[in-house]
């Protein structure tokens, strides 16, 4: 369904919920219609904003297994009625509706049911369903569907649910208040004759067939090969769509100002350069010049050479590019420029607490700081859980934005934040404690039993270390949200854990300036007292009845996430 020119949307979302709830494949409800947003290629946006980031451009790319892809904010409207068109062009989904009338059914047991007809899209007239005395009624989207867990997805064919012919009137019986699918009957209207729904919630049985590879995102008639069993969703279900997407916190490096200058003039100049006289020949132009002043056509040639190869330069993963940049932050108390993407300064750490004395290394005020974070895909059913280093999962199927993937859509957020590095030595003495040992044996435990059931060959146990940070970061979010003028579900968390270093780093950030208020960075000033506070927050764990069944059973149903692999307050204690 898409929009005409000169008529308003049909709705509007922000950026960055396409980015991480609204994407490509995703369902939403509109006013008047349930909708599949369109893949990549029914995006359109002439004067589309390209956003430069070399490191998350590399990383998606290694992803995606693709030699080149960019980065692109999605289209905005520009109100403008009689302009281009912009917009994400969307699909009618799903294709089934049940009638709004008032009807009854009485079963052979005497129980009443609130009984609706089910009708196609096809049927229907006007957009609306009509009765047998011909008048109109209006009509609402079934709320169910069929998807598999490589993201396909497609309607329900409920003729053959219940062994109808096509065109045959169906009905959806409702008992009780319509949310136990032991209550949910399709009927055939000939015969009487129904089928419980929750038949097709055993997806073992494989009551609603195999997977078609329907991809109608991309379009109406594409389809790939698959062998998945359908399984029965519910369209406003919280694992009906899990974004995947990548983001790195911008940070600067040797080669910064040259890449800044090359990228104001890149798309319009230099990208249609194929030696080092075209860069001469573009200066001439006066916004070229200006540009590049100061950096001769060498220099800039092989900046054009390394952008068009695609080369990374760092060599690092994401997080440890970051947090080598950040931990050793110059220390100051100046707050730099309104133009700097990255504005960090250490704070001096000399009079801590005797309880953190030599354990922590560093504690970093992040005045201002960019992130930019990209779609890659998207999964149904099961989300793909990144590592430790930020790193998504291969072994997990997602499905994929466009039809022929050339460019992502990504979103930049500013903001604040504060850093905290810890001293290698005092981690490293506090995990080889025996009851911090202790606990970790149940954790692995549990997580490769995890594993086990997901039939997952790929990944690793985080080890204790990223745990007891990411439990610790949790408190610390908790704590300072009192007091630093934002809420705790605004907070943003990056753990760093790995051979190059322990930290933490908390920060806020959007696309306008409500992430940059300067909370957090009075936070830092006297985080000692803060991680204090957690650590006595930590004590009473509102997730003690799921610990201590982790305990008891470290190979039972629960899998190592968030909240759950919390380690005891004799453990947590002892940073």
């Amino acid at each position: 369904m898409r929009p005409k020119r000169n008529v308003p949307p049909t709705g509007e979302l922000r950026q960055s919920q396409v980015i991480t709830t609204f994407g490509p494949g995703a369902m939403l409800d509109l006013p008047d219609h349930s909708v599949l947003v369109g893949g990549l290629e029914q995006w359109k946006d002439p004067n589309r904003r390209r956003i430069f980031e070399d490191r998350l451009e590399a990383k998606v790319r290694a992803h995606l297994g693709l030699p080149e892809v960019t980065l692109y904010a999605p289209p905005i409207d520009v109100g403008d009625p009689h302009g281009p068109r912009t917009g994400i062009t969307i699909f009618l989904f799903p294709l089934w509706f049940l009638a709004q009338t008032d009807e009854q059914y009485v079963s052979k047991d005497r129980r009443t049911y609130r009984s609706r007809p089910l009708v196609h899209y096809d049927l229907l007239i006007k957009g609306k369903y009509q009765t047998l005395e011909r008048k109109l009624k209006p009509v609402v989207p079934i709320r169910f569907v069929q998807a598999c867990v490589r993201g396909h997805i497609s309607d329900i064919n409920w003729y053959d649910f219940v062994g109808a012919e096509r065109g045959e009137a169906l009905y959806l019986d409702e008992g009780g208040a319509g949310n136990d699918f032991a209550e949910l009957y399709v009927r055939r209207a000939r015969n009487n004759e129904r089928r419980p729904l929750s038949e097709a919630m055993i997806v073992k049985n494989k009551v609603l067939g195999t997977c078609r590879g329907r991809q109608p995102w991309l379009g109406p008639h594409i389809f790939e090969d698959c062998d998945k069993p359908n399984r029965l969703l519910v369209r406003s279900a919280s694992n009906a769509y899990f974004s995947q997407t990548l983001s790195v916190i911008a940070i600067p490096d040797a080669d910064a100002e040259i890449r800044d200058a090359v990228d104001r003039v890149y798309e319009d100049f230099l990208q249609y350069a194929e030696e080092v006289d075209d860069v001469t020949r573009d200066r001439r132009k006066q916004k070229v010049a200006v540009a590049l002043e100061g950096f001769a056509d060498d220099r800039v040639w092989e900046e054009l050479q390394r952008r068009k190869a695609g080369a990374d330069t760092s060599g690092k993963k994401i997080k440890e590019a970051e947090f080598a940049t950040i931990a050793n932050a110059p220390v100051g108390s100046t707050e730099g420029t309104s133009e700097d993407d990255f504005y960090a300064r250490s704070r001096m750490l000399n009079e801590l607490p005797t309880a953190l004395g030599g354990k922590l290394e560093s504690v970093v005020l992040v005045h201002r700081l960019r992130e930019v974070m990209a779609q890659v895909g998207f999964t149904r059913f099961e989300s793909a859980m990144p590592d430790i280093d930020g790193e998504l999962s291969l072994e997990v199927t997602s499905a994929p934005l466009a039809r022929e993937t050339t460019w992502v859509p990504a979103i930049e957020n500013r903001g604040e934040g504060v850093f905290i590095s810890f001293s290698r030595e005092a981690i490293d003495e506090w995990q080889h404690k025996d009851s911090v040992k202790e606990r970790s044996r149940h954790l692995e435990a549990g997580f490769e039993s995890w594993k086990e059931r997901r039939q997952a060959t790929e990944g690793e146990f985080p080890k204790v270390p990223y745990i007891m940070l990411h439990t610790l970061s949790h408190l610390l979010i908790t704590t300072v949200s009192l007091d630093c003028g934002y809420s705790a579900s605004s907070i943003r968390e990056r753990i760093y854990a790995g051979p190059y270093g322990y930290g933490i780093l908390l920060y806020t950030g959007s696309s306008g300036s409500e992430g940059t208020l300067g909370g957090l960075v009075a936070i830092g000033k006297k985080i000692e007292h803060y991680i204090d506070q957690a650590l006595q927050f930590g004590r009473l764990c509102s997730n003690d009845p799921v610990c201590a069944q982790h305990l008891r059973h470290p190979r039972g149903t629960l899998p190592p996430r968030c909240g759950l692999p919390r380690l005891p307050a004799h453990c947590r204690n002892q940073l």
